[in-house]
């Protein structure tokens, strides 16, 4: 054991024993045995690799047999792996050891019988000696293994002693499958011959070599070589791979700056990304606009939570429909109010009220054909109010920043609202001001002396169209004197509550 010298046998170093336990000590192999490195998926092994692998056994196996070395024990897993994927085989001539320390013979489990020979199954004195036919019968089982990266036998789903009963007694013949195109045939071929029932029909490791290098024809197996090679693979794979998750990447950026510029002002949104801080700004003129559902907590209340949300989301995607073709940004939205500006964050001179009534007689349209799911008779009436002036804006926050409007024209379109009637648009004498000067035709009606909370009594006007403007706009409820302005009538929503009682009792019964 000690003479035996080749890069492809693991070198015996020598014998250890130590309370009685005896072991063999050999050379290290950092990558483990050959039956480890195939079982690990991690390793990417293309053709040539393998066939690199299997040339250094059949060169480890040719050494050893022109050394009249039979080895007799060979398998997958005493075929090791050093760090630079050089094979070597190990455990060979243990069988002389094992003879000379008089050893009971014990029995080895069937799927540790799946590498011998048929006639050496047959035999248990010859099979303890080892053969050199027999070593060509475990090398076509190897061969297998590293073709399929698979157990022997694995694609049979017999139970191993059916197995190793099968290959003792034949006919008929039992020997693992490969499919055609897992390798090439010429390669079939030489593993059938290999593993031929017959032991003088099988090659000796000198013509499989000679086959070998004419399945590669004439290539040199380097595995350095192959490593570079599926490196550069790897690489060229690594770039295409980067180009497409740069691709993904750059379309949810996308996503997201839109999602974030409809949450915030697209320069103030800008400013967040880049680690910038935001500062309060004034503005001169602006216009702000309200509107609010009447009779919604009276809507509220005789509808189930989903309804609700239900709701307000058919109407507030209504609303940001019609947004889009003014110049105003959407500020939020709390509950059934509904906020809006023009003249900020971005400047647009006096066309700030324009737009802000414009938008308003748009909704007011819109909304006189709306119709709740649930409640379908039920109308659903708002009130809009605005304001013109001057106000701050700014982020407020951190975690979740908002773009939060300040002072008291934010405050007074606030007033309008709360103050107006279903389906009229309340407007301030500050933005009718504004109207006339632009000369566009705008409709405006006196409403009167009007109270707003800490402002006293100031007058106020209906916005009721614009020369030019052919919508429909939903005719105003006639309220009779003393009647609430901020709910639904009875009558109005009598006929829901009697459905929705019947509905109920149908529940119980």
């Amino acid at each position: 054991l000690k003479a035996l010298r080749n890069e492809n046998v693991n070198p015996f170093l020598g014998f250890f024993s130590d309370c009685g336990f005896f072991a063999i000590v050999t050379e290290h192999c950092s990558r483990g045995s050959l039956e480890d490195l195939l079982r690990n998926e991690d390793v990417k092994l293309d053709w040539m690799f393998k066939t690199s692998l299997l040339l250094d056994l059949i060169k480890g196996m040719r050494y050893l047999h022109h050394h009249d070395f039979p080895h007799g024990r060979l398998k997958s897993r005493n075929c090791v792996v050093d760090g630079r994927f050089v094979l070597k085989i190990t455990d060979c001539g243990y069988n002389e050891i094992v003879e000379a320390q008089k050893c009971p013979y014990v029995q080895p489990h069937p799927e540790d019988l799946f590498w011998m020979a048929p006639e050496l199954l047959r035999d248990q004195m010859l099979a303890r000696r080892g053969t050199f036919k027999g070593d060509v019968y475990s090398f076509a089982i190897i061969l297998q293994e590293v073709v399929v990266r698979g157990p022997p036998y694995c694609m049979s789903g017999l139970p191993p002693e059916e197995i190793i009963r099968k290959v003792m007694k034949p006919p008929p013949l039992c020997r693992p499958t490969v499919a055609p195109d897992q390798v090439p045939m010429e390669c079939i071929q030489l593993m059938k011959q290999c593993w031929s029932e017959l032991a003088e029909r099988r090659p000796t490791f000198d013509e499989i070599f000679d086959e070998f290098k004419t399945i590669n024809k004439g290539k040199k197996t380097n595995i350095i070589d192959s490593m570079l090679r599926m490196l550069e693979q790897y690489s060229s794979n690594l770039e295409d791979l980067i180009r497409e998750r740069t691709e993904e990447l750059e379309i949810e950026k996308q996503k997201t700056d839109k999602l974030l510029s409809q949450m915030l002002p697209p320069s103030v949104a800008e400013a967040l990304k880049t680690g910038g801080t935001v500062e309060p700004e004034y503005f001169d003129q602006v216009t702000i606009y309200f509107s609010d559902i009447v009779g919604f907590t009276t809507i509220s209340a005789f509808s189930e939570p989903i309804e609700v949300v239900d709701l307000l989301n058919d109407l507030y995607t209504l609303f940001d429909a019609v947004l889009c073709n003014h110049d105003v940004y959407k500020v939020e939205t709390i509950g059934d109010a509904y906020m809006v500006a023009s003249g900020l964050p971005k400047q647009n001179g006096n066309k700030h009220a324009a737009e802000i009534a414009d938008l308003s007689l748009d909704i007011l349209s819109s909304v006189g054909s709306f119709q709740m799911r649930h409640m379908p008779d039920v109308p659903v009436r708002i009130r809009i109010g605005l304001h013109s002036g001057p106000c701050v804006a700014g982020v407020v926050g951190l975690t979740m920043p908002r773009y939060c409007l300040f002072g008291d024209t934010v405050n007074t379109a606030s007033r309008m609202e709360s103050t107006g009637l279903p389906y009229r648009i309340h407007v301030n004498q500050s933005t009718v001001k504004i109207l006339f000067t632009l000369n566009e035709g705008y409709k405006v009606e006196l409403r009167g002396k009007t109270e707003l909370k800490g402002k006293g009594e100031e007058d106020t006007f209906w916005l009721v169209g614009k020369e030019g403007f052919t919508k429909p706009l939903p005719k105003p409820p006639d309220l009779k004197p003393g009647c609430c302005a901020h709910g639904l009538t009875t009558d109005e929503i009598a006929e829901f509550k009697r459905k929705k009682a019947e509905r109920l009792l149908g529940k119980k019964a």
